[in-house]
């Protein structure tokens, strides 16, 4: 950033150079110089900024309606005439006005007066300040622009008067105004050159008034400044207000004889390159001096942020109100569709759930996280807020609104309005602090604002209602009362494994995509339990973690051949699958070491399995896993059946199974795919079968695959 900003203002320095150091602006300048004596009373710049949008409407209305006239227009204004004649009733703005009254009066007439005839340009724009010796730079150039207004309007309100009507025509023949609507094409290039050179004066003045604006408290040393250049520009645009004075008092004299001449459109419009150029010299210092300014607010907003977190709260209210701000005194949130809007009162002493993502969200993480709410929602009070986190360095266009309005519309809870809603610093302190990075995450803020679990996502997962109030208290409390077993891993199956591990079934749980071993598995382990007389076997498939058309075609086959039982709802597979990996992401945000915790273990084997292109199997009695191995060693073990069959009458089925797998055993090697996104992946990790440490690669990977 700043070598950026050093680079920039090198290249404004060289600019500045080429454009006010020549010899004839140095003496000129000394002579405008002397007649700057600010008495220190000066003018408001809220002042100053109500007289020049009355500036922009008068020339706007004033401009003639010429074809092809570029007119000068009010940016961003769409107003029209009877909302300026309410406006000019209003006593705020009346006092405005006379502060300034006596010297746009007197300009007025000194430029009338003395550029009628063809007067002196620099004399009279030196009388101009001098009239304006006791006004700071910016109300010089308002003052100036006031009374140029003033003459411009005049001249085109009589000449816009309906010419049908006596006292029109007879006022237009005692000023002797030419006919602007006949001699519309002689008139066009003057009128052309005039409406440029008061677009780019407003532009300038619009600068000035800018750096005016600047707060105080923010300027530093090293930000560019404008301090030589503005007196120039001052000069130069009351130079060409005097240019364009000459053209109205011309055409008020001259009349018709007037309109024939071309050399004086030729001098506004060099007057409007000259003031052009100031302007964009001006835009880039004062661009990078917001630059730099907004850079140290958001610093101070973000050390804010962390100050607020790390002081006892009286409520939730402080906190919630930097991170849901209200833009322009609007509602910023809204429930379910955009319609329904709410302040961030109605959070006032709740727990309150942020869900932060970007607009990427997966329908099946955002219906995932909709079952779980609904379910808790039953039996407990909490309010979920949804944090849209955007990157604006791209655009924002219509096809990104939409996308923000579907996931919107999608949610049962509170959202931001609109994304713009999150203030720079939120986002950087939410990226920085909270580790935010693309995928979902759910920061649990207790009725204090303080931050009760970093990411609450994996409890709810895991537990759903239960997790209630979500905290990391709560956390450590559910972990503390679970032990590894079918009851954990399969929990959220619910019937028929439920029922299975409470009447002490012998359960094989498997997955993998490779349908000829699932069916040359599932018929082999049938095939022995008949012969064993084992007659409490149950089987179910649980496909991948992503599953996609192969585990459905999977799913169709093993039921029509009646292999095994089978979850027919992917979002049930995939919900397996997330749990699985909260459970992990749990652990390890809790502090949890891996060597230590067999739950740990445990599941960074199911996971392993999940990422291997092979088939696997768990077996379990009731909540109790027995036996857990990749599938080709479960199928090896029961072909040969033949050889541990004696075993079975003196050891019992399962005890010879367990003890023929552990004879088939061989040291194997395990993947392990965790979110790179996810908080607290510890640097080491061992293989959850031979204990060797893990090779740590990056990987890529489509959120579909």
């Amino acid at each position: 950033m700043a070598t950026a900003n050093s680079s920039a203002m090198m290249q404004l320095h060289r600019s500045e150079r080429n454009m006010f150091s020549t010899s004839d602006d140095i003496v000129m300048m000394k002579q405008i110089q002397a007649t700057h004596v600010p008495d220190g009373m000066g003018v408001e710049v809220n002042s100053i900024l109500a007289v020049l949008t009355t500036i922009e409407d008068v020339l706007r209305l004033s401009t003639p309606n010429l074809p092809g006239v570029v007119h000068v227009q009010k940016v961003g204004s769409q107003a029209q005439p009877d909302a300026h004649e309410e406006k000019a009733t209003k006593g705020d703005f009346n006092d405005d006005l006379k502060r300034v009254a006596y010297s746009v009066n007197k300009i007025s007439c000194e430029i009338l007066c003395k550029c009628s005839g063809g007067g002196d340009a620099l004399a009279t724009t030196v009388a101009i300040f001098n009239i304006l010796t006791n006004y700071s730079w910016e109300a010089k150039v308002v003052v100036a622009l006031a009374a140029l207004a003033m003459t411009y309007g005049e001249f085109s309100l009589v000449a816009h008067l309906d010419p049908t009507k006596p006292l029109a025509k007879l006022v237009a023949l005692l000023k002797q105004l030419p006919d602007t609507i006949e001699r519309e094409e002689m008139l066009k290039p003057m009128f052309d050159a005039f409406n440029n050179l008061i677009t780019v004066m407003l532009d300038v003045t619009k600068c000035i008034i800018g750096f005016k604006k600047l707060p105080s408290q923010y300027i530093r040393p090293d930000m560019p400044t404008a301090t030589a250049d503005i007196p120039i520009a001052v000069y130069w645009t009351i130079r060409s207000i005097v240019a364009c004075a000459t053209q109205i008092a011309g055409l008020i004299e001259i009349g018709h004889e007037y309109i024939a001449s071309t050399t004086d459109a030729s001098e506004l419009s060099s007057l409007a390159h000259k003031v052009s150029n100031m302007h964009s010299l001006l835009k880039k210092k004062l661009t990078v001096c917001l630059q730099l300014i907004e850079k140290q607010k958001q610093d101070e907003l973000f050390q804010t942020i962390k100050s607020l977190f790390e002081t006892p709260q009286v409520d939730n209210m402080k906190i919630l109100k930097i991170f849901i701000y209200a833009k322009d005194n609007q509602p910023p949130l809204c429930f379910g569709s955009a319609e329904r809007k709410a302040s961030v009162d109605v959070l006032r002493g709740k727990n309150v759930l942020l869900f932060i993502s970007d607009l990427d969200i997966s329908h099946a993480e955002l219906s995932v996280l909709y079952q779980k709410y609904h379910e808790s929602r039953k039996h407990h009070q909490f309010e979920v807020v949804w944090l849209p986190v955007v990157d604006w360095s791209t655009p924002w266009d219509e096809a990104t609104e939409k996308q923000f309005e579907t996931n919107q519309s999608a949610m049962p809870w509170y959202s931001l309005s609109h994304p713009s809603f999150l203030d720079p610093a939120v986002i950087r302190y939410i990226k920085n602090e909270w580790r935010f990075n693309k995928k979902p995450m759910l920061v649990v803020l207790d009725p204090q604002g303080r931050v009760a679990n970093p990411n609450a996502l994996h409890m709810i997962n895991i537990w759903g209602s239960r997790a209630f109030p979500f905290d990391s208290i709560r956390e450590e409390d559910l972990w503390k009362a679970e032990t590894w077993g079918m009851g954990l891993l399969a929990d959220i199956i619910g019937t028929p494994v439920r029922d299975w591990t409470k009447d002490g079934k012998l359960i094989f749980l498997f997955g993998g995509e490779d349908i000829e071993w699932i069916r040359k598995f599932s018929k082999t382990v049938q095939d022995v339990a008949r012969e064993a007389n084992v007659t409490n076997l149950q089987m179910i498939y649980i496909g991948k973690s992503h599953p996609r058309e192969k585990v459905h075609r999977n799913n169709t086959t093993i039921v029509a051949e009646k292999l095994s039982h089978t979850l027919q709802d992917l979002g049930l597979i995939r919900s397996f699958w997330v749990r699985l990996e909260s459970m992990l992401l749990s652990k390890i945000q809790l502090g949890k070491a891996i060597e230590d915790d067999q739950i740990i273990r445990e599941i960074r084997m199911m996971l392993s399995f999940d990422r291997s292109d092979q088939g696997w199997v768990v077996v379990s009695q009731g909540s109790a896993i027995l036996a857990k191995a990749k599938g080709d060693i479960l199928l090896r073990c029961f072909m040969e059946f033949d050889t541990w069959k004696d075993q079975v009458a003196p050891k019992g089925f399962i005890l010879a199974m367990k003890d023929h797998l552990h004879a088939l055993h061989s040291p194997s090697h395990y993947r392990l795919i965790l979110p790179g996104t996810s908080e607290g992946i510890p640097q080491k990790v061992v293989c959850a079968e031979c204990g060797c440490p893990m090779e740590k690669f990056i990987m890529y990977r489509c959120c579909n695959d």
